[in-house]
Parts: structure tokens; C-alpha cells; sequence
């Protein structure tokens, strides 16, 4: 069924304002972009043009602060990070066209969920020990594994950060840090991703541009102008924010958010 100008112009308004609020989100934080605004999106495009979108666009985000920022960024666990993302990475962009996107988005669901209650919930149990540990995180199996499954999960829908996350707000104490290192790695990862579609695109003719009949590149491009509005706004909150402040969003994000995604997944699982 073909669209009507007027409901087309809604469809870009709305994706539009949802960008606004998702990348204002990630400007503040450094994360959180895609995996607010993918599973919502969802429920109004298809999901590949949703991921196009939010990827696309959280990538105009991170190069602007990741610029700005760049004196700040803690190069040690940015390579850390991005090697374990890096090889799970691959694994992701196989998945999404082989498994049932709705049992990856469910497990990813409880993922959010738990980090982010523990987090809110620890968080405010310490509040008078904000500045503590300067103790260096464990580097062990389980926080490696963790990254590796977060690689995963990025190349299948753009949205790794999560459990990223889970590994970041113990390595990186100081909010700056935690923004700029984080936006860092989404802008690799997210220069991969844009790079492979573009690749299958070109090699193929059946690339993800294509099988949305170029709809996800004009939305991209469409909504832009609501993103660069959210970029700003959410950089001035940014610093704004105490360290506390910053820690209970990035907390509450994931558990608000992990019960949309989850809410994706049943509807999904039950159409």
C-alpha cells in the first residue's frame, strides 16, 4: 500500500522526534541512541530501516564529540573494548539474517533490565561514595565474554552498548571519559557496519538499502535535522549533570529501555 504525502511527512515527524530524543540521550551519556530508538522505530518501519537510521545517525553523533572531546578519551580501554567487540562483531551481522531477531532482542531485554536495575539500584545505595575506587576493573572471563556478546548484538542490530555499558561504568569512573571512550567505539563499530551494507549494496544489488526500496536512505537523511538538535541539546546537559545525576540516567536508560525492547520481542514473537 502506497503511502499519501501527508502520512509520509507524519512517518519522517515522528521518526524525527524520536531521533531528537534518543541521540539527546546518547549526547548526554555516550550510549543508548540505538537501543531506545531501534526497538521503537521498529513499530512503525520495518526493522532493517530502523536500524539504518539510528546507526547512520548515531555515527554523525560520535564524530562530533569524539572530536570535541577527543582529549579525554582513555585509549587503554578503548582498545580493550573494541578488540573483544571487534571479534563478536562479525558473529552479529551472520546472526541477523540467520536467527529469529525476536529471541536475540528478548535475551538482550533481560540483559538490560538486570544491568540496569543493579546499577540504579547500587548507585543510590552509594551515593556518598561517588568519587570512590580507583581500583582498575578485572579484566576476567566473564567481563571479556561480556564484551565479545555486546560485539554480537551491535552487528545484529546496532545496539551493543548495553553490555558494553555493563564493563565501561566500572572501568571508566569519570562521566567525560565514559562518553568520549564509549562514542569512540560506536564510531568504529558503527564505520564497519555502514561500510559492509555499503559493500553488499554495491557487490550484490541486495544489499539493506535496497531491500527498503532506498526508503531507509531518504528517512536517514530526512531526519537529520531533528538528530543535529539533540546533538547539541544533549552535549549542553551534558555538562551539566553531576556524577551522580549521570550514573542514575545511564542506569534508569537501561532499565526503561530494556522493557521496550522487550515489548518488541513479544510482538514479534507473538504476530
Amino acid at each position: 500500500m502506497e503511502l499519501t504525502l501527508a502520512a509520509l511527512i507524519g512517518i519522517i515527524v515522528l521518526l524525527g522526534l524520536i531521533q531528537f530524543l534518543a541521540q539527546g540521550l546518547e549526547a548526554v551519556t555516550g550510549f543508548g541512541s540505538t537501543v531506545v530508538a531501534v526497538p521503537i522505530m521498529a513499530m512503525i518501519v520495518p526493522l532493517e530501516t530502523a536500524i539504518i537510521i539510528g546507526v547512520t545517525h548515531t555515527w554523525v553523533l560520535v564524530i562530533y564529540i569524539v572530536f570535541v572531546s577527543r582529549k579525554d578519551i582513555v585509549w587503554k580501554e578503548f582498545g580493550f573494548i573494541a578488540l573483544y567487540v571487534l571479534i563478536g562483531l562479525p558473529f552479529g551481522i551472520y546472526l541477523f539474517t540467520r536467527m529469529n531477531e525476536a529471541y536475540l532482542l528478548g535475551i538482550l531485554s533481560l540483559f538490560m533490565i538486570g544491568v540496569g536495575f543493579h546499577g540504579f539500584r547500587m548507585t543510590r545505595r552509594n551515593r556518598n561514595q561517588t568519587k570512590a575506587s580507583t581500583e582498575p576493573v578485572k579484566k576476567n572471563f566473564l567481563m571479556r565474554f561480556i564484551l565479545f556478546l555486546g560485539g554480537i548484538i551491535h552487528g545484529a542490530f546496532g545496539t551493543g552498548g548495553p553490555l558494553v555499558v555493563l564493563y565501561a561504568t566500572q572501568a571508566l569512573k569519570n562521566k567525560a571519559l565514559f562518553r568520549v571512550t564509549l562514542c569512540l567505539l560506536w564510531l568504529s563499530m558503527n564505520t564497519i557496519l555502514i561500510t559492509v551494507w555499503t559493500i553488499d549494496e554495491i557487490w550484490t544489488g541486495e544489499g539493506r538499502w535496497t531491500r527498503n526500496n532506498y526508503f531507509s536512505l531518504y528517512a536517514a537523511l530526512a531526519t537529520l535535522p531533528f538528530t543535529l538538535v539533540g546533538i547539541f541539546v544533549g552535549n549542553y546537559l551534558h555538562h551539566r549533570v553531576s556524577e551522580y545525576v549521570f550514573r542514575l540516567i545511564v542506569y534508569g536508560l537501561l532499565f526503561g529501555t530494556g522493557f521496550v525492547v522487550m515489548y518488541n520481542a513479544a510482538s514479534k514473537l507473538l504476530a
